[in-house]
């Protein structure tokens, strides 16, 4: 979550002096060095900080805490303590969003519409690559069309009798 704020606050082009400004006036004082303790995951924050800061921050406290950076290593055990070691991070932002519960017909249900959301998504990304290689061969097709007229053109041009040729036919 300290990733959260730091990546939310920064898409708002605040600094942390900023940020605890604003939480001054909104009545709710967290000092700039405890913001940056936080942001270093060196303090906690209770839920009424997260609120704060995601009202300022104009976010859900669901979306800070769900929030699981792209370059994070997969954990050696479950996300959270309670959670089971399977969940991973789409799961838990769903769970957090109330989208799912983490009973096991509810897990077996969102894995199993997860898994054709998957497909369908595959299928259509199949079907854009075989445009794209379709549309690659018509390139290449074309610049070795004209790649053999130059060639052709080029010859013709360096001898005279070919020249002479070309131009009665």
């Amino acid at each position: 979550m300290s990733d959260a704020i730091t990546h939310h606050r920064q898409l708002r082009e605040l600094t942390i002096d900023e940020l605890a400004n604003e939480l001054l006036m909104l009545d709710h004082p967290i000092s700039a060095d405890a913001l940056a303790e936080m942001e270093r995951c060196a303090r906690l924050l209770t839920v009424d900080d997260l609120v704060a800061i995601a009202y300022l921050l104009d976010t859900t406290p669901a979306v800070l805490l769900s929030h699981v950076p792209i370059d994070m290593p997969e954990p050696e055990g479950p996300f959270a303590a309670g959670l089971a070691s399977d969940v991973d991070s789409t799961e838990l932002r769903a769970w957090i969003e109330g989208k799912t519960t983490l009973d096991r017909e509810s897990r077996v249900r969102w894995s199993e519409e997860r898994a054709g959301r998957l497909r369908l998504r595959s299928a259509h990304l199949e079907e854009q690559l075989r445009g794209a290689y379709a549309e690659l061969c018509e390139l290449g097709d074309l610049t070795s069309r004209r790649s053999k007229c130059s060639v052709g053109a080029a010859s013709t041009a360096a001898h005279p009798r070919r020249r002479a040729r070309a131009q009665s036919g």
